[in-house]
């Protein structure tokens, strides 16, 4: 196989990247940092957020520090592909509340040839693997893994806790119901806690 050949076939499949991490790690702050460089690379891009995470915007991604940028709202993984005609690059925040079709869509449209960048929790206020995000990191050509400071000791935080007494596994939120804290820390708080 020529070198020719071997780069054609490398560049028609798209890759899958994950930035994953605890609440307030930086996760979508570097999905923005990664949608703005392919905008100046003139590549096309949409970027999608479920619609259920209105925290700040119904039509922006905001990251914590609050830097923006567009997004489109989805119900569902239809609407992505929908929508991803012609397109060089697809960002998608709080990937984990997408269901697990999300998987499938991902690696369909990778082959298509876009670059799939997807950010999101790793696990949940419990510490389980969160919705589809166990199986994408098993596909991802590349895994980006952020850790918060936890806000009990100030050590490596790569746990999201959750203060309210809700047992949902979905409740969208910010530091009026979680904090970013360590295992240590985590532990200790659901063991005083159950």
């Amino acid at each position: 196989m020529s070198l020719g050949s071997q780069i054609k076939k490398e560049n028609f499949y798209g890759k899958i990247e994950i930035i994953c991490g605890s609440m307030f790690s930086g996760k979508t702050e570097i999905l923005i940092k990664k949608v703005t460089n392919a905008k100046q690379q003139n590549l096309k891009v949409k970027v999608f957020k479920p619609k259920l995470d209105n925290r700040y915007s119904s039509n922006k991604i905001i990251s914590h520090d609050k830097n923006e940028i567009n997004a489109i709202a989805v119900n569902n993984t239809n609407e992505i592909v929908k929508l991803s005609k012609g397109l060089d690059v697809i960002a998608i925040d709080e990937i984990q509340f997408f269901k697990k079709d999300i998987i499938k869509t991902c690696t369909l449209l990778s082959m298509k040839g876009i670059r799939i960048i997807l950010a999101g929790l790793d696990m949940d206020y419990l510490g389980r693997p969160f919705g589809a995000m166990p199986e994408l990191m098993s596909i991802a050509d590349y895994i980006i893994k952020l850790h918060g400071i936890c806000e009990i000791c100030s050590g490596t935080a790569n746990h999201t806790f959750r203060i309210t007494k809700n047992k949902l596994t979905i409740d969208i939120g910010e530091k009026d119901k979680y904090q970013a804290v360590c295992r240590v820390c985590f532990n200790k708080k659901n063991f005083q806690n159950g």
